[in-house]
């Protein structure tokens, strides 16, 4: 599953090689009110946003009750730990049966294949990656015919809201189509590039899209 928003739309537009990646998901979600409403449009349907955090909280709520286990992979083992407690506490019953943080540098094909080992040893329901957009969906891709987890989700920055260490946008401002603003406030050092300089081109390269389809009908 693919949680995208405008970012990972303008990835796909400029690098066909992503495009690829994200293509080969069985499902995709628009993360970003303004990447819903284009879709929206562009498939003529009810197109809704679905951001990666709520998505994570709506699967730990049914799983808590349902029984489905769930394995965590990325950010820092800090963030995992506070993540996953507070879900627990959130969720009682919520079986979170792993949780790895990578290497912040390459790693070798041997840590790859222990990762990878120790991912299938769990036998997870749901896998969660949190790498980051595109290195999440390039990952998933180059892994999915060695991982055994039957669903796998890049959810980005989702388990770092979780932890408890960035406040989330409220939910007016994800329905007004300001989360960018409001997390360029309280993130400016990692979301300025996505908001200031990939923001403007979406809308542009959207704008212009949606024009082409207008004239062709």
């Amino acid at each position: 599953i693919a949680v995208t928003g405008s970012h990972g739309a303008l990835e796909a537009h400029k690098h066909p090689d992503f495009r690829s990646v994200l293509r080969s998901a069985d499902l995709s979600v628009p993360d970003g009110m303004w990447a819903a409403r284009v879709a929206a449009k562009k498939l003529s349907c009810d197109t809704r946003q679905v951001r990666g955090a709520d998505l994570l909280a709506a699967f730990c709520e049914l799983a808590s009750s349902k029984g489905y286990t769930n394995y965590f992979y990325g950010d820092t083992e800090e963030t995992l730990a506070l993540a996953s407690d507070r879900l627990k506490k959130k969720y009682p019953g919520l079986q979170i049966v792993g949780a790895c943080s990578p290497p912040f540098r390459e790693i070798t094909p041997d840590e790859d294949a222990q990762i990878v080992e120790k991912i299938n040893r769990t036998n997870p329901d749901v896998l969660w990656v949190a790498l980051g957009l595109p290195k999440q969906e390039k990952w998933i891709f180059a892994h999915r015919e060695r991982l055994q987890a039957p669903v796998i989700v890049a959810i980005g920055a989702a388990i770092k809201f979780h932890s408890g260490k960035v406040q989330p946008a409220p939910r007016w401002a994800s329905q007004s189509g300001l989360e960018w603003f409001w997390r360029l406030l309280h993130e400016p050092r990692q979301v300025w590039r996505r908001a200031l300089v990939y923001g403007p081109q979406f809308a542009a390269l959207s704008l212009w899209e949606l024009a082409g389809r207008r004239k062709s009908k």
